[in-house]
């Protein structure tokens, strides 16, 4: 197994939207919200390059989830406004600023909404151009829990790892007594341990 370090990862959160939300049953939304929160504080805190896009924002998705332009305001100001591609990775604006933004970083991380149509089609379409992808199972749902599951079980067959926002914290924290330890640590206590 490839470890995911800070220094060659970039973050692609795909679609947390408003509607999208609401869509997603099978796990708690407060749950997607407190571990979207949690990747994207962590993003912040050790420089890893966060892409942001959303789906037909003026239809039923809606916005982007309001902690996203809180947490991120330059990369809300830049995300990437699809017309309807359900596989993020197909359209041109968003693969050129993923791109952009990764330079030679190959590992990605990837959570949104919804699993089944928003994230498998792109995890894998990355993975078969060379990227490294895991996908954070637990910053994002699908309309029903076999959804999710024959979701994941679609993306593992293609080399796609499934994680969860802690197991992801301890790849790319190696002790928790570094510097980005202790800022992580803190993060994880707030948008996830205390809403376990």
């Amino acid at each position: 197994m490839k470890k995911f370090k800070k220094d060659d990862t970039i973050m692609l959160l795909i679609d947390h939207q408003v509607g999208t939300l609401e869509w997603s049953k099978s796990k708690p939304k407060e749950m997607i919200v407190s571990r979207t929160r949690m990747l994207a504080r962590m993003a912040k805190a050790l420089d890893i390059p966060v892409v942001l896009t959303t789906s037909m924002e003026d239809h039923a998705q809606g916005p982007l989830i309001p902690d996203l332009k809180e947490l991120l305001p330059e990369e809300y100001e830049n995300r990437i406004k699809r017309v309807g591609i359900t596989n993020a990775w197909a359209d041109e604006d968003y693969k050129n600023a993923v791109l952009k933004a990764a330079g030679n970083r190959k590992n990605v991380i990837m959570a949104g909404l919804t699993n089944d149509v928003c994230i498998v089609y792109p995890s894998i379409s990355m993975v078969e151009e060379g990227f490294d992808v895991q996908v954070v199972i637990d910053a994002g749902g699908s309309p029903t829990q076999i959804a999710d599951d024959i979701a994941q079980q679609t993306w593992e067959k293609h080399n796609v790892r499934t994680t969860t926002n802690n197991q992801l914290v301890a790849e790319l924290i190696d002790s928790w007594a570094t510097e980005d330890g202790q800022k992580v640590v803190s993060i994880l206590a707030e948008e996830v341990l205390s809403k376990v």
